[in-house]
């Protein structure tokens, strides 16, 4: 098995294949994720004190809190893995 890292901003990493999802904070079940991961004390805060742009839901439950914006990790989970996906996303913006 191939370990690969995901870049989340700041200099942290999470290892690739454990991430579920990568959300946006500003929703209110979002935030009731965050809160509960608190209390279960599976809450990872890797904002570097910045504002929370973006939720990594990993496949152990734990949530991280990341600065950087959602489409932005997506990207580089996207280019990491395989890069003709990559062309797809571009694709559906256009």
């Amino acid at each position: 098995m191939e370990v690969k890292l995901l870049n989340i901003g700041f200099g942290n990493t999470v290892l690739a294949n454990r991430v579920v999802a990568i959300v946006s904070p500003a929703s209110a079940p979002m935030k009731r994720l965050k809160e509960d991961a608190k209390l279960a004390n599976k809450l990872v805060d890797a904002t570097m004190g910045r504002r929370t742009r973006s939720i990594i839901i990993t496949d152990s439950d734990h949530v991280i809190l990341s600065g950087v914006q959602a489409e932005t990790i997506a990207q580089r989970l996207l280019t990491d893995n395989n890069p003709k996906d990559v062309n797809l996303l571009k694709a559906e913006k256009e």
